[in-house]
Order: C-alpha cells, then sequence, then structure tokens
C-alpha cells in the first residue's frame, strides 16, 4: 500500500522500528493523502481534456473555446502537465 501511494522504499523501512514494531507518522500519511488529492484532480482535468478533444464539434482545436481555455490554464501555471506530476 505505501508503494502504490507514492512512498519510497527507504520511506517504508523507516516506518517499522529495530524490532519489527510499526511506527505510524501521521503526518506524513496525511501529507501523502494531500498529494494524492492533487494528482487525482490533475488528472481528471487531463482525463476530461482528453475525452472532450475526441468528441469536439469544432473543425480543430485551435478554434475549440475550450482547448483554447485549457490551453491558457497550462500556460499559467494553474494546471500541471503530466511531466510535472510525475517524479
Amino acid at each position: 500500500m505505501g508503494r502504490t501511494a507514492g512512498f519510497s522504499l527507504d520511506d517504508i523501512v523507516v516506518a517499522f522500528g529495530p524490532q519489527g514494531d510499526l511506527r505510524v507518522d501521521r503526518a506524513a500519511l496525511l501529507g501523502k493523502a494531500d498529494e494524492l488529492d492533487r494528482t487525482i484532480t490533475q488528472l481528471t482535468a487531463v482525463r476530461d481534456g482528453l475525452r472532450h478533444a475526441a468528441a469536439c464539434p469544432a473543425p480543430s482545436h485551435a478554434e475549440c473555446p475550450t482547448f483554447r481555455h485549457l490551453l491558457r490554464e497550462v500556460m499559467a501555471g494553474r494546471i500541471a502537465t503530466i511531466d510535472a506530476l510525475t517524479p
């Protein structure tokens, strides 16, 4: 579960004491949950944009008001690009 959530193996090893007892860093868990929320929001926007682009009736993406709006949002840094989401 830790790897799926994006914790490194080193992060996971630190969570276990010398006797194998689990030491949960609640602040780290909450921080990772917040990070996942941001990633989900960004990926949802990307998915929705792709679906819109696939179904858009505009003659070209450059003429699509929705695509142009999304492009402005990316350029302004309000929507992350996919490479900004990957570690």
